[in-house]
C-alpha cells in the first residue's frame, strides 16, 4: 500500500502534520518544536564556549605591524650569543628574557611562586595538578593557562610578588653570558617575555637596569585580576625598536629558541643570534658580586625553587611536617636543653656552636647582667643564644605576636616601644637585675648575607657587649615574612624537614667610651656591625627596617 502524503503546517508552539489520504480519516500528528529549540541553544552554547576557550589559549591575533622594514629575512646566527661589540654597536638589542637571559627557560616555577605566595596552598595545588597538562600544551597556550590559574581572583592593588618575591629567584636564574649582552647594549636593550609584565617589570628595571620591557598585561576587572592576558600595549621598547629600524640602524635579536622568529619585533631585526642548546647547557649563573644591585631584601615563605617535582615533594611533606613541627615544639617547651637538644637533632632540627662560650658570672653573683648583641635572622634567635649559653636569657623585641610569645621556651619577651628613652630605661633595669639580655639592633630580620644598620642604643647601656653572629639554614620554608602573618613564623621553621642554627660568640667589645661620652654611640654601633660582618662573611649596609618594609610590604613596618 502506498504511503499517504502529508502536509506540514508550522505553528508558534508545535508542528502539525496533516494526513491527506482519502483511504484513511484525517489524522493530526503533533511534533513539538521544543526539541529543535534545544538543539539550537546547545549549538549556540558550544560556539560561545569554543570562542572563550580559544580566547584564553590563543588570544586575539596580533595586528600586522605598520612599520616599514626591509622585506628580506633577517640573518640568523646559530650557536652563540652576540659578541659584546655587536651588542654595543646595535641601534637596539631585542633580548628574549625567557630563553636568552634565564638559564632554565622553565616558567612554571615563577607562576607557582605567584600561586603559592599570592594565592595560597590551594591555588598552588591546583596549578600542580594541571602541570602534566601544561607540559603538553604549546608554549604560548601553556603560559596563558598558568597565568589564568595563578592570577584569577587576586586583588591587583595588593599584588607585590613581582617586586618582593620573584626578583630573588629570577636573579639566581640569570646567566652570566646573557647578562653580558644586556650590559653591553646598555639603555638600548629591549627585553621581551611571555610572562605578564607585572611579574617581571620590577625585576628587569630595578635589578638589571633595563629601561624597556615588552610584555603582556593582565586584565583587571573591578580591581581583581581575571586571569586573561591582554595583548601588549604600545610600549617604549617597541617604539624604540621600530624607530631604529626606520632609521636603517642595525637591530639585533637575541634568543635561544627559534620561536622568537614569530615575535612581531623580530621583523625589525637585521640579525638574530640564536643560542644552541649545547652552548646554553654550559652557561654559568651570574655571581652575586656581579649583581648590578645587591639582593638584600626578598619576601615569601618558600626557601627552594618550586619546580614541578619540588612542589610535589612539598605537598607530600606538609602533613608530616605539621605533625613533626608540633612534636618538636612540645619537646622544646617541656624538656630541658640537655635532653631536648639531642632529641630535636635526631628529627633534623640541629644547631652548632662555632668557637667557645664567653665567660659569665654565676647566676646568683648579684652583679650587673651581660648584654648580647646579635644579628637578626628569625624570631627565635634569642632561643638559640640561650641554648648555646645553657642559661636563661631575656629577649627584647619591637613587635612580637601573642602566639610567638606564648610558645617561646625562654619565657616572656620584653616589648619595646620604639621610644628611645623608654626602651633604654627598660633594658637598663633588666641589666641592673643581673639578667642576660639579648638585643637585635637591626630591628628586623634579613635573610640574605647582609647586615642592616645597627641602632646605637645598645652601646649606651653597658660598659661592654658580646657580639653574637647568627646564621640559619633551612631546606623548605623561611621563618620570616614581611607581608604575611608573623604569628606563623616559628611554626614554619618547625615544619622544615631539616634546619640548622649556627651561633658564634665574638670577643667582648668595650663600649665604656660611649658611656663616658668620649666616643659617639653611632661610631661604636658601626664598629660592632663591622666585626660581626667580618666574622660571618656578610656585607654591611646602612639600610633600615623602614627601607625593608617600604620595598616588600608598602608600609613603614611599624605595628600600630
Amino acid at each position: 500500500m502506498a504511503l499517504a502524503p502529508y502536509s506540514i503546517s508550522p505553528t508558534c508552539d508545535y508542528t502539525i502534520i496533516t494526513s491527506t489520504s482519502c483511504a484513511s480519516p484525517r489524522r493530526y500528528i503533533y511534533a513539538p518544536a521544543t526539541a529543535m529549540a534545544k538543539k539550537r541553544l546547545l549549538l549556540l552554547a558550544h560556539k560561545i564556549f569554543s570562542a572563550m576557550l580559544s580566547l584564553l589559549l590563543h588570544g586575539r591575533r596580533s595586528r600586522p605591524s605598520t612599520t616599514t622594514t626591509d622585506s628580506s629575512s633577517p640573518a640568523v646566527h646559530r650557536g652563540a650569543p652576540p659578541p659584546p661589540t655587536t651588542a654595543a654597536a646595535a641601534g637596539a638589542l631585542v633580548v628574549d628574557v625567557d630563553t636568552a637571559l634565564l638559564r632554565s627557560g622553565d616558567l612554571f616555577p615563577y607562576f607557582m611562586l605567584v600561586a603559592l605566595e599570592a594565592g595560597g596552598f590551594l591555588r598552588g595545588l591546583l596549578l600542580l595538578l594541571l602541570c602534566p597538562l601544561v607540559r603538553l600544551m604549546p608554549r604560548a597556550a601553556a603560559v596563558r593557562a598558568m597565568a589564568a590559574v595563578s592570577f584569577c581572583g587576586l586583588r591587583a592593588a595588593r599584588f607585590r610578588a613581582g617586586r618582593a618575591v620573584l626578583p630573588k629567584w629570577l636573579m639566581e636564574d640569570v646567566a652570566a653570558e646573557g647578562f653580558q649582552a644586556v650590559r653591553a647594549a646598555g639603555s638600548r636593550a629591549v627585553c621581551v617575555t611571555a610572562m605578564p609584565r607585572v611579574m617581571v617589570d620590577g625585576f628587569l628595571r630595578e635589578y638589571l637596569g633595563v629601561h624597556a620591557v615588552v610584555a603582556r598585561e593582565m586584565k583587571v576587572v573591578w580591581g581583581f585580576y581575571t586571569g586573561i592576558m591582554e595583548d601588549a600595549r604600545p610600549a617604549e621598547g617597541a617604539e624604540m625598536v621600530k624607530k631604529a629600524a626606520e632609521e636603517q640602524t642595525v637591530v639585533v635579536g637575541y634568543s635561544a629558541s627559534m620561536e622568537f622568529l614569530n615575535h612581531p619585533l623580530s621583523r625589525c631585526c637585521k640579525e638574530i643570534f640564536v643560542v644552541s642548546s649545547d652552548e646554553k647547557s654550559r652557561w654559568r649563573p651570574l655571581a652575586r658580586d656581579k649583581y648590578p644591585k645587591p639582593m638584600v631584601f626578598h619576601d615569601g615563605r618558600l626557601a627552594f625553587r618550586p619546580t614541578g617535582a619540588g612542589t610535589a615533594a612539598m605537598f607530600a611533606w606538609l602533613p608530616l611536617g605539621v605533625t613533626l613541627g608540633a612534636a618538636r615544639l612540645a619537646v622544646a617547651l617541656v624538656l630541658p636543653y640537655r635532653y631536648s637538644t639531642p632529641i630535636l637533632a635526631a628529627t633534623g632540627m640541629s644547631w652548632r656552636l662555632k668557637g667557645s662560650r664567653p665567660a659569665l658570672a654565676p647566676p646568683c653573683s648579684g652583679g650587673r647582667g651581660q648584654l648580647f648583641v646579635c644579628n637578626h635572622r628569625t624570631l627565635i634567635d634569642p632561643v638559640y643564644v640561650s641554648v648555646a649559653l645553657d642559661r636563661q636569657v631575656r629577649a627584647v623585641s619591637y613587635s612580637l605576636s601573642r602566639l610567638s610569645e606564648l610558645i617561646s621556651p625562654i619565657g616572656r619577651t620584653v616589648r619595646l616601644t620604639r621610644d628611645r628613652d623608654s626602651d633604654g630605661a627598660v633594658m637598663a633595669r633588666l641589666l641592673d637585675r643581673g639578667n642576660l639580655v639579648v638585643v637585635c639592633p637591626e630591628g628586623t630580620t634579613c635573610r640574605e648575607p647582609y647586615l642592616l644598620r645597627f641602632s646605637p642604643l645598645f652601646a649606651e647601656l653597658s660598659d661592654d657587649v658580646v657580639p653574637v653572629g647568627i646564621a640559619v639554614e633551612t631546606s623548605m620554608f623561611y621563618a620570616t615574612t614581611a607581608g604575611g602573618l608573623k604569628c606563623f613564623d616559628p611554626l614554619y621553621y618547625m615544619a622544615n624537614p631539616r634546619m640548622c642554627y649556627t651561633v658564634q660568640f665574638l670577643d667582648k667589645v668595650d663600649t665604656s667610651a660611649v658611656r663616658s661620652r668620649a666616643a659617639p654611640s653611632t661610631q661604636m654601633a658601626n664598629l660592632v656591625q663591622r666585626k660581626m660582618g667580618d666574622a660571618l662573611g656578610y656585607g654591611c649596609t646602612m639600610l633600615t627596617r623602614k627601607d625593608k618594609y617600604l620595598m616588600l610590604a608598602g608600609n613603614d613596618g611599624i605595628v600600630r
